[in-house]
């Protein structure tokens, strides 16, 4: 009824979300707490925002009680240390108390097409890309590529110009060409459209069916994804585990989320470099998982979502002045050298180009040390660097002789703040 929906949204606009951000409950992580009224994809919202900032979500609590909804995250930056930067913890703050989506990276400006492409993947197909684009004189300002299964998604923010009406269907057909026989797709949308772009990308692979096509010939292990009924509560539980990498909880929680699934309960956990994710969904409409090919189809999507972003490869960095063809010189010294890029993120600030190529051989194996060297020689020794992924500290939990078990207060504090809840639920039981 149409006085119910406004009541609805009456309790949401008198109940904002309360963002609370904490340096001193735990001794290795910074603890973000957001209590809302809960409503449809508010961790997403949430997941993403931390995600954005590339920050790393070592354990969380997730937990709703009827209207309410509580996250609570243990996150660090990229080296596992606590967050101190005043401008992030006010960013934060200020994104998650609010109902707004979070704004798209400052980067896009006004007036960009949004390019999406999905097709077989093969070496030289990103090169062959670029290479049109710079010859339909197009300025890339930011773009992200994707490879998985054999298949490649991309998204490239393109500037606009005043020949944008006749020139963005010649684009289109010569882009078009290069997929044709390979079940791929092209289309052309105003920026604003695509309202994040990692998300997107998601949405792009998935309607690809990358998760149909069979495993790479060279992969890290494939993530264990199980799905369970809890019929008397009416929930379906889904737990995940594998290697723990950044924005892991992001597309886990995006592809449930796209899936049409609402997450009401949940919890993760990482032990060195393995992670644990378990949630308790049901669908939008209420309803659990219905069948046994509907929890194959959940396990399988997952799955692909994770191995999207896993990094493989040699981690290539290039920081240089911007220019016409820059992406069609670079992608195709990789392809003259045998190289394939498996994941690339582009972005330009200003005059400086800023991109980040994880790049293989052919095969999908690991580069030969003279292929990288030849590659930087072609480009530029000092523009183009081998970069290492960052290594977090590891921290260890306080043995029974640690001073008045500092090390495990954190964990203990939050642990009893949601398991209180849970058990409030009937979701767990007292062991008392």
């Amino acid at each position: 009824m149409e006085w119910l929906d406004e009541y609805e949204k009456l309790v949401i606009r008198m109940n904002t979300p309360r963002v609370v951000i904490d340096n001193a409950v735990c001794p290795t992580a910074t603890l973000v707490q957001v209590d809302s009224a809960r409503k449809r994809g508010v961790l997403l919202e949430a997941v993403q925002v931390l995600a954005d900032l590339d920050l790393s979500i070592k354990k969380a609590y997730i937990s709703s009680d009827g209207r309410w909804f509580m996250d609570v995250f243990h996150v660090t930056d990229q080296l596992g240390r606590k967050l101190t930067d005043d401008s992030v913890i006010t960013y934060i703050e200020q994104s998650l108390g609010t109902w707004n989506e979070p704004e798209q990276p400052a980067a896009l400006e006004e007036g960009l097409t949004a390019l999406e492409l999905t097709g077989a993947d093969r070496t030289g197909l990103l090169s062959e890309v670029f290479a049109v684009l710079a010859d339909m004189r197009c300025s890339v300002v930011e773009a992200r590529a994707w490879t998985h299964r054999g298949r490649l998604g991309c998204i490239a923010f393109l500037r606009g110009g005043e020949d944008d009406a006749d020139r963005v269907p010649l684009i289109l057909a010569r882009l078009g060409h290069l997929l044709r026989g390979d079940a791929g797709a092209v289309a052309a949308v105003p920026a604003a459209a695509v309202a994040h772009a990692d998300r997107r990308l998601h949405q792009l692979m998935a309607a690809d069916l990358d998760h149909d096509q069979g495993q790479d010939a060279v992969a890290f292990p494939t993530p264990a994804v199980s799905v369970e009924s809890w019929a008397e509560r009416g929930y379906s539980v889904v737990t995940v585990q594998c290697r723990d990498r950044p924005k892991l909880l992001f597309d886990v929680v995006c592809t449930l989320n796209d899936m049409d699934y609402v997450v009401f309960h949940g919890t993760v956990d990482t032990t060195g470099d393995q992670a644990r994710q378990e949630f308790y969904i049901r669908h939008a409409d209420g309803s659990p998982i219905r069948s046994e090919a509907e929890s194959q189809r959940v396990s399988q999507c997952l799955q692909a979502a994770i191995e999207r972003r896993s990094l493989e490869g040699v981690r290539l960095e290039l920081c240089t002045p911007d220019r016409p063809g820059l992406l069609s010189d670079v992608t195709r010294t990789f392809r003259e050298n045998g190289l394939l890029v498996a994941q690339a993120e582009v972005s330009t600030k200003g005059e400086e180009a800023s991109n980040v190529f994880y790049v293989t051989d052919a095969a999908g194996n690991a580069v030969d040390q003279s292929a990288i060297d030849a590659v930087r020689e072609r480009v530029g020794m000092d523009c183009l660097v081998v970069k290492e992924e960052p290594q977090p500290q590891l921290f260890q939990k306080a043995g029974p002789g640690d001073r008045d078990g500092v090390a495990g207060m954190g964990l203990v504090y939050l642990g009893n703040l949601v398991k209180r809840n849970l058990y409030n639920l009937g979701l767990i039981k007292s062991c008392s």
